[in-house]
């Protein structure tokens, strides 16, 4: 039997989150982007973008995937395991390359991108040992990294995907009602994970019967494990005047969305409520300053000093939002769109941030406990629009 290096299996089809016409006008501003810069072929190898230009979402599991796109093709790559579902997942052409021979993966590669082309790269995600095998296969006569510049265009939603980024909202109020319900002393943290992460996959199904469902999460914290923003969910069991940390996050075709909220069992000790209506008052303030023309630097800056007025900004820990879209904490981030010092991004119509303060006090002082409010919101021409629903603060969040 003669095995290839690579072939075409194409069975079934075609499912995508969204229309032709909608992966056709991506293509066509990176096709514009990849003009200005001189690049023939670009090597697209990370999650973010393979789902963003195909809407394919690969599981890697140590091989590598690309999407390689030309003036006229585009074209994922994709390990011989997953069989035809690339390609009914994805816009465009499919090559399976094979493992019958190491680098055939860059073989079919080459078979689109042709050898001595100037090559788009993604340098914030190829690592050293791709990047050399990548100038031994293709050997271009220049290499560009495109990352930046897809992180600017991905910034920009379009209405389409607007529309999607608001039922992942609204799939994040459903979580955050469900763990609500769960919530009670004696129960631990993971039951109540579970009963949101359930509630928000059955919805996510009902919204879209075609799609796909993984990865759709939820961190539920509580006491001192609410200290961090990303901290796993534990079977710690709750007890009566706990802080928690609701955090949903649903995940519809490579959309990431989320709702974060600061809850208390049963009761809220003086001294908490304090910290905790401070944050909900820096969290209403930062949602009022998110409007076109504003740099994620200015805000920023606006938000530490209302909490340095309150002698509250040494607990703050890290930014106070960032870009919604293909993303999540497990792959890719539009770190252009996060609300830091050292992000001089202009904010604009079109662009999707989340508004989320945080403070954390150390454990053994007055009010300990990590506090996060977190709202989605759509910059419009004159301001911002809220498509987060599920109520923030102590009158609706003391449960159980």
């Amino acid at each position: 039997m003669e095995r290839p290096q690579h072939y075409r299996f194409h069975q079934g089809q075609k499912t995508l989150p969204f229309t032709d016409a909608e992966y056709e006008a991506r293509l066509a501003k990176l096709r514009r982007q990849m003009a200005e810069m001189g690049i023939d072929a670009c090597v697209l190898t990370s999650m973010h973008n393979i789902a963003y230009y195909s809407g394919f979402l690969y599981c890697a599991f140590g091989r590598p995937y690309a999407q390689v796109v030309t003036a006229r093709e585009t074209v994922t790559m994709s390990a011989g395991i997953d069989a035809a579902q690339p390609w009914r997942r994805g816009y465009g052409d499919n090559i399976t390359y094979t493992d019958w021979q190491r680098n055939n993966y860059w073989r079919a590669v080459l078979s689109i991108t042709g050898a001595g082309k100037v090559i788009g790269y993604e340098g914030d995600h190829l690592s050293i040992q791709q990047m050399g095998l990548l100038s031994e296969f293709l050997t271009p006569s220049d290499t560009v990294d495109i990352a930046p510049s897809t992180m600017r265009l991905r910034m920009h939603k379009s209405d389409a995907e607007i529309a999607l980024i608001r039922a992942g909202a609204a799939t994040a109020d459903v979580g955050g009602y469900a763990i609500k319900d769960a919530i009670k002393a004696g129960v631990r943290e993971i039951d109540v994970a579970m009963a949101g992460r359930d509630a928000m996959e059955l919805e996510i199904a009902r919204r879209y019967p075609d799609a796909e469902y993984r990865d759709t999460w939820v961190w539920f914290q509580s006491g001192i494990n609410t200290d961090g923003a990303h901290n796993p969910v534990t079977g710690r069991v709750l007890e009566r005047g706990d802080i928690l940390s609701l955090n949903t996050f649903p995940m519809i075709s490579g959309y990431y969305t989320a709702l974060e909220r600061t809850l208390f069992v049963e009761e809220v000790d003086a001294a908490s409520l304090k910290i905790w209506e401070a944050n909900v008052a820096a969290h209403e303030y930062g949602m009022s300053l998110l409007k076109p023309g504003v740099s994620c630097a200015q805000l920023t800056q606006k938000i530490n000093d209302f909490f340095a007025e309150r002698d509250l900004l040494q607990y703050r820990t890290f930014g106070y939002g960032h870009s919604f879209g293909v993303l999540s904490h497990y792959y890719g981030r539009e770190a252009g769109l996060e609300l830091r010092e050292d992000i001089d991004t202009v904010l604009e119509p079109g662009m999707v941030i989340s508004m989320e303060p945080m403070l954390t006090i150390p454990d053994g002082q007055p009010g300990a406990g990590g506090y996060r409010e977190h709202d989605i919101l759509v910059i419009s021409e004159d301001g911002n629009e809220n498509i987060t629903g599920y109520p923030y603060g102590p009158e609706f969040n003391v449960v159980g």
